[in-house]
C-alpha cells in the first residue's frame, strides 16, 4: 500500500508541472539568488528547491523566469521571457505574475482549448484527468488552481497552443493517448524506487502531521529535483504531442508576434516544456539567455501560529478606580 501511494505520489509531482527540465544552463546573477541557498542537489533548470540551512529543510519551491535576447550584440530585440508554471501554487505566486505580465507585449500562454479562447479566472474546469488530478490536490496541499487566479482576458494574452482536436489528431499519429503516457512515467516511477527518497516512514509520517499540507508539500517538492528521466519517459526519442508538438505551435505563434514587430514577450507554459523551448530558441531564433530570476510558487516555511487575541471586557459599565482618602 505504500509503495503504491508513494508511486502515485511520484506521478502526481510530476503533473503538477507535467513534466520538468534538466539541469540549468547558466547560474543566475547573485542579486536573483534566493535568501536561502539552494540545497546543492542537481535539479530542473526550471525549477529548484531553495532550503533554510539553519533548520535544514526546504523554505521554498521556486520557478524560473529565463530571459533570451538575440545572439547579435547589434540588434536590441527581440526579448524572450520563459516563464516556467506551476500549475497549481500560491495564491501570492500567480498575483506576482499578472503583475509582471502586464509589462509585456505579448504574453503566449498554454490551454489545450478552442483557438483564442480567454478564460476568465474562476472559469469552468476541464473534466481532463490531469486537471481533475490537479484540482484535486489544490484541496490536499491548501494551494490555488492557476485558472482561478491568473488573468487571461488581458489584450497581451495571446492563447499558443493546441485545440482539444489537434491534440487528439497529434497523439493519434503518434500512436499515444494520455493512459500510455501515464503508464510511461509509473514504468519509470517503479523503475527509480530503488533509488526513491522518499521512504514510507516519511510518507506516513506526512500523513499524520498535524500541517499535513506542509509536510506532503515539502516531500512532492523535492521530487521535481530529479525529473529529467520523466520527461525522456513521456517524450521518448522522437518527442511527444503533449510536449514537443505543442511547442511547435507556440512557437509559431511566437514567430507571428516577432513579424508583428512585439519587442518584449512571454512564453508562458508548464516546465515540462521549457528544455524544448529553450533549444528552439537559440537554434531558430538565434537567442541567447542573458538572466534567471526565481519567483515562490510554493512557500514551505512554517507558518507562525497567530498569537491568541486578547480577551476583551465584558459589555457592561466601565470599570471605575476606588477612590483613595
Amino acid at each position: 500500500m505504500m509503495r503504491r501511494l508513494r508511486q502515485l505520489h511520484w506521478v502526481a509531482a510530476v503533473l503538477l508541472a507535467v513534466a520538468c527540465g534538466p539541469k540549468a544552463i547558466a547560474d543566475p546573477p547573485a542579486d536573483k539568488l534566493p535568501r536561502e541557498p539552494a540545497d546543492g542537489r542537481p535539479g530542473s533548470e526550471f525549477l529548484r528547491l531553495a532550503v533554510d540551512e539553519q533548520r535544514k529543510q526546504p523554505s521554498a519551491l521556486e520557478a524560473a523566469i529565463v530571459t533570451y535576447v538575440p545572439q547579435d550584440c547589434g540588434k536590441t530585440s527581440p526579448r524572450v521571457d520563459l516563464i516556467a508554471a506551476v500549475h497549481i501554487a500560491d495564491k501570492s505566486y500567480y498575483e506576482e505574475l499578472n503583475r509582471r505580465f502586464a509589462g509585456y507585449d505579448a504574453v503566449l500562454y498554454e490551454l489545450v482549448a478552442p483557438k483564442g479562447t480567454r478564460v476568465t479566472p474562476g472559469a469552468a474546469r476541464s473534466d481532463h484527468p490531469v486537471s481533475a488530478l490537479q484540482v484535486g490536490l489544490t484541496r490536499v496541499l491548501d494551494l490555488t488552481f492557476q485558472l482561478d487566479v491568473i488573468d487571461y482576458s488581458k489584450r497581451n494574452m495571446i492563447h499558443a497552443d493546441m485545440s482539444p482536436r489537434q491534440l487528439a489528431e497529434s497523439m493519434e499519429k503518434r500512436g499515444e493517448s494520455f493512459w500510455t503516457i501515464l503508464v510511461r512515467m509509473m514504468a519509470h516511477a517503479m523503475a527509480q524506487q530503488d533509488n526513491n527518497s522518499v521512504s514510507d516512514a516519511q510518507l506516513l509520517a506526512a500523513l499524520l502531521n498535524k500541517n499535513r499540507a506542509l509536510a506532503l508539500k515539502r516531500i512532492m517538492a523535492a521530487q521535481f529535483r530529479d525529473l529529467e528521466g520523466s520527461i525522456n519517459a513521456v517524450e521518448g526519442p522522437k518527442g511527444s504531442a503533449l510536449v514537443s508538438d505543442r511547442n511547435k505551435v507556440a512557437l509559431a505563434e511566437l514567430r507571428k508576434a516577432i513579424d508583428g514587430k512585439k519587442k518584449k514577450i512571454a512564453i508562458f507554459y508548464g516546465a515540462a516544456h521549457m528544455p524544448d523551448l529553450q533549444k528552439r530558441l537559440k537554434e531558430d531564433f538565434e537567442l541567447a539567455p542573458t538572466e534567471t530570476q526565481w519567483l515562490t510558487a510554493w512557500n514551505l516555511k512554517d507558518r507562525k501560529p497567530t498569537p491568541p487575541a486578547k480577551p476583551r471586557p465584558k459589555a457592561g459599565k466601565t470599570p471605575v478606580a476606588p477612590r483613595r482618602g
